[in-house]
Formats: C-alpha cells, structure tokens, sequence
C-alpha cells in the first residue's frame, strides 16, 4: 500500500509539474510577441528599419547617405580651397564609425581618417559628424560631394508615435465607435442570456427541452452562413419603418444574436448547477421566480457571467466582418480593426505607425481580461459536472 501510495504521489507530482511547465512555455509564447509589439511602438521609425525590437536596448548601426553643401560654401585657406560643416543636423547626436563615398562601399574609411579623392582632392568625416572637404583647386558645381557613412545611435524611446496615431490617424476616433460597438453587444445579450438561461434551468413548461436543443444546435451554425440573410432581414425592417440600415442599433443586434447561443447554453448549466434546496426555501418563504433570479441567483452567477463576458467582449472587440457588413466605411463609424485593416494597406512600410495602432488594440481586451482573469475558470468550469 506504501509503495502505490508513494507512486500516485509522484505521478501526481509529475502532473503538475508538467502543467506548471505547459502554462509557463504559452505565457512565454504569448507574452514574448506582445513585448515586443509594446518595444517597437516606443521606438524611433528609423531604429526600427535599423534592428530587431531584442537589440533596442543597446542602440543600432545604420548606414545612411549625406551631402555636403555646393561649391558656394566653399572658403580659401592656406592656398587650398575647404568646405566644413558637419552631416548631423544636431552634432553629437549620432557617432560615426566609417564613411565613403560610394554606394558600393560605404563603409570604406575609418572615421576620423582622412580620405584622399580623385584631383588630389581629401575628405575627412569625424566620429561627431563634422567633416573637412580639401582641394588644391576650386570646388565646382550646385551639388556636394554625396557622403555615406555607418552611424551608431543610443536607444531612442518617444511617445511620439501614439500621439500620431491617436491624433493624427483617425485611431482614436475609432477607439471610440469600438467602445461604442463593444460595450452594448456585450452587456446585452448577458441580459437576455441569465434570464432565458434561468427559465431553461429552473422552471418547468412545455417545450423546454426542445428549445434547448434548438440552442445547441446554433452553437454550430457558422456565423459568415447568417451574415446575408441577416442583413436582408435587418434591412427590409429598416426599408417597412423609414430608418438608416447601418446603424449601431443593427450591429448590436447582430452580436447579440451571434453570442446568445452560447451564452444560454454556458450560463444554464451553470445555474442548472447551483444547490435545489436553496431554490425551494426561497419558494417555500413565497419568493417568485423573478425575486429569485435577481436576489439569489444573480449573485451567485457572477463568476460564470463574468466568463461569458470576457469571451464576448474579446469576440466583438477584435471583429471586423461582421462590422463591415453592419456599419458603415465612413470616419463617423469605422472601428478599431476597419482602420487598422486601412492603414496596413497604405501604410504598410511605417512599422511605428503599425505597432502603435495594434498596441493600442490590445490594450483595452488586457484590461479587461485581468480584471476579471479570477472568475474566468471558475465560470467556464462550474457547473460542467452537475446539470439540471
């Protein structure tokens, strides 16, 4: 007995273990990516074509291409012509460490060396960026010598690009018209949920059994098969009564639609589980069916009501089908994920513009997942075992 005891121990203890280590290696899968979204949103736009968001921290090295300043610049010094000045438009900002003056080898003099050109012409590029451009005879021309040098810069953090996009790009105004879609689709259909589930859990009619195989049986309805019918339906009512079609009214009753199956279904075998004798000494104490739900039956249900809400506002949240169909393409209505859809296809190449956008995304479904992150299991698990 002591020995198959001390073995269900230790598979016991190998059981968690293993889990401990399933959880920690998604929490790095998923926290890793999200990191990196927050580090690239803070960064400077030419830091982010340079390196990796990993390397931010210890600055980058870019090769970038300069001029100097035309002919008229020019000063005549010890019998030589010299043109000075310096590549940075803040001096000291950047620190060079090689320079050139071909594309093709753009890194071919040390910085600080003195670099002889054709005509006995010399160039000297300073780790500062300062530079001295020496000829015996006259510099000619409207343009400069071009100048390519690789500079290392110290990491660069801005707010910069969240004021661009909240200001500037249209995001927070969609910021808004998300919030606006988000919060009714899903305060909504929990309400109708805990009262239909409630009915289908705890009192007794005909039909009841028939309906709640009906609900299952949407939970496997895909929601792009409804979308069409729906909106024709939505908009013949909108065409009988005289109203705008696409309106927050339709995509709220859209989501709600959407969501209710699932949210009966997971909220009634949640009460189907709570205790019976609590229900029948409330009866027994003259309690109706509605005092019932609301006193005793609500409270209780939190945990499971909180699950569901987390689910659907993540669903209605990061959607953007059934916005596109229901709502229109205009500022006034375009959510969250319509204009990011829109900046990726023109602003596809502006990385601090991207991350920034998708950053401020995903703020909002993180606050609200850890702020309810503690009802969140409770409520998916209660009420699995024990039905009514």
């Amino acid at each position: 007995m002591a020995q198959a005891s001390g073995k269900s121990a230790g598979k016991s203890f190998l059981g968690r273990f293993g889990v401990h280590i399933a959880v920690l290696v998604f929490v790095v899968i998923w926290t890793i990516p999200t990191l990196g979204i927050l580090v690239s949103s803070l960064r400077d736009k030419d830091q982010i074509i340079a390196s990796g968001w990993w390397s931010s921290f210890a600055g980058s090295v870019q090769t970038e291409a300069g001029r100097l300043p035309p002919a008229s610049a020019q000063k005549e010094k010890d019998g030589k012509f010299v043109i000075e000045g310096n590549l940075f438009e803040q001096p000291g900002s950047r620190e060079i460490q090689a320079f050139g003056t071909r594309a093709q080898a753009p890194t071919e003099f040390a910085a600080g060396s003195v670099a002889e050109l054709k005509d006995g012409v010399t160039l000297q590029v300073n780790a500062d960026g300062s530079f001295i451009a020496s000829s015996p005879v006259a510099f000619e021309g409207d343009r400069g010598q071009r100048v390519y040098y690789s500079a290392s810069a110290p990491p660069r953090f801005t707010t910069e690009n969240y004021e661009t996009v909240l200001f500037s790009e249209g995001i927070g105004r969609s910021f808004i018209n998300s919030l606006t879609v988000t919060v009714p689709a899903t305060v909504i259909p929990i309400m109708i949920a805990a009262f239909a589930a409630y009915a289908l859990a705890w009192m007794r009619f005909p039909g009841r059994a028939l309906i709640i195989a009906t609900i299952i049986g949407l939970l496997v309805v895909p929601l792009q098969m409804a979308l069409i019918p729906l909106l024709q339906l939505y908009n013949g009512v909108a065409m009988f009564f005289g109203v705008p079609s696409k309106t927050y009214l339709g995509i709220w009753l859209a989501h709600t639609g959407f969501g209710l199956p699932f949210a009966i279904y997971l909220l009634r075998s949640y009460m189907a589980g709570l205790p019976r004798e609590l229900m029948e000494s409330a009866r027994i104490d003259g309690a109706s069916d509605f005092e019932i739900f609301i006193k005793i039956v609500l409270p209780l249900s939190f945990p499971v009501l909180a699950s569901f809400a987390i689910f659907q506002f993540l669903w209605v949240w990061n959607d953007l089908l059934v916005a596109m169909v229901f709502l229109r393409t205009d500022a006034d209505q375009l959510v969250l994920t319509a204009r990011l859809n829109a900046l990726l296809g023109s602003r596809g190449g502006d990385w601090e513009i991207l991350t920034t956008s998708a950053f401020v995304t995903i703020i909002v479904p993180l606050i609200v997942f850890f702020s309810l992150q503690r009802y969140f299991v409770r409520g998916l698990l209660a009420g699995s075992v024990k039905g009514g």
